[in-house]
């Protein structure tokens, strides 16, 4: 990383085309959010983020109980690192160190308020480019003597004090640089133009060389949130009132009204976020949760370690296995639920898929050439 260059003209140490694509992605990122729920535009969104996103933390419950002012205040903030903050890139080495310090402090805060995987974690990497040798020297220490008067003895014929000489390469580079970001700006044009149309085309790419698109992360937010929960009974018939459900829990995903949210990021459960995306949509749309559901009805061996508890392990498997969906809201702090110690209260919405047991979907099965679950 050190070397003879350590002094030069920034434009020389960091490219203009690190620029100006992380530009261009924070700017979409923003632009995005704002042309695509209207939540960001009358500053609400953060009302509902911290409840609906994939799987909250417990910092995501607190922040959830932030007054009304304070989340509109977020997401102001939100859209300022978004859309005004990328721009301190061409503004000098200063603002584009500050621009660096300013984005990791955004995408820190982002990774302690929910369990984005590993989102936030790239999202840190580019702007890392936005510190020069000079800003992080000191994270190096030498045991001898200085980086730089290590450094300079090596330029050829050069006083060790003396400025390092410029290759004609970096003559170029500039221009190449300034070259680069037309071209971005250019392939921005369709994407641009995308903003005025109604309605709009999402997460498409608008250029042959894939680095022009229109793929964001909440450009829409959920605004309740919807949990899908499995349960299972070993009574012979599932429509006896007397039939006992017991309810299976995963690893990070809501679903114990007691159980404390999870820290998980930059770790992810893709079963948690792909029932947290089911439960948007119906289980037609999801038939691979009706795969599980037969799974766990011939218990398999490589299902359970995928699940938090399984009420049935060390048993016989459940005969039965339904979906029921439920809306989940964080209970409120000093309020009946909390303090009953839940995390969450909840209410019934209905069934996601009815009861199925293994003879039941030998059909459902034989259709999509999955291998039929054998019996238990």
């Amino acid at each position: 990383m050190f070397g003879a260059v350590t002094h030069r003209k920034f434009i020389t140490q960091r490219s203009l085309w690190i620029r100006g694509f992380v530009t261009s992605s924070n700017r979409d990122q923003g632009l995005n959010k704002v042309a695509g729920d209207s939540c960001w535009r009358d500053l609400t969104c953060m009302q509902y983020h911290y409840e609906t996103q994939m799987l909250p933390n417990p910092i995501s419950y607190y922040l959830h109980q932030m007054p009304s002012f304070a989340h509109m205040l977020q997401v102001l903030t939100s859209h300022a690192f978004e859309l005004v903050v990328p721009f301190f890139l061409f503004m000098g080495r200063r603002m584009c160190i500050l621009h660096g310090a300013l984005q990791i402090a955004f995408q820190v805060v982002q990774i302690l308020s929910g369990n984005l995987a590993f989102l936030n974690w790239l999202a840190i990497v580019p702007s890392i480019a936005c510190f020069d040798d000079a800003t992080i020297g000191f994270l190096f220490p030498s045991d001898k003597e200085p980086i730089k008067d290590q450094v300079y003895p090596l330029e050829p014929g050069k006083d060790e004090r003396s400025p390092p000489a410029v290759p004609s390469g970096f003559k170029l580079r500039p221009y190449v640089n300034i070259a680069v970001g037309i071209l971005i700006v250019y392939l921005s044009i369709p994407l641009l133009l995308n903003r005025l149309m109604s309605p709009q085309v999402s997460e498409t790419i608008f250029s042959p060389l894939r680095i022009v698109n229109t793929y964001t992360t909440f450009s829409r937010v959920t605004k309740v949130r919807t949990e899908i929960i499995l349960q299972g009974t070993s009574h012979p018939n599932h429509d006896d009132p007397s039939a006992v459900w017991e309810e299976y829990e995963f690893k990070c995903k809501p679903g114990d009204l007691k159980r404390s949210p999870c820290f998980l990021s930059p770790f992810q459960y893709r079963l948690d976020w792909l029932m947290w995306y089911a439960a948007l949509q119906t289980y037609e749309q999801n038939e691979w949760v009706i795969h599980l559901a037969g799974k766990l009805l011939a218990a398999g061996n490589g299902t359970s370690p995928l699940l938090q508890f399984n009420p049935f392990m060390g048993k016989q498997p459940p005969r039965w296995i339904r979906g029921e969906q439920f809306i989940y809201k964080f209970s409120r702090i000093g309020g009946k639920h909390a303090n009953e110690g839940k995390w969450w209260h909840r209410k019934r919405i209905g069934p996601y898929f009815p009861p199925v047991n293994v003879n039941g979907l030998k059909m459902f099965f034989r259709d999509r050439s999955w291998p039929h679950p054998p019996e238990p």
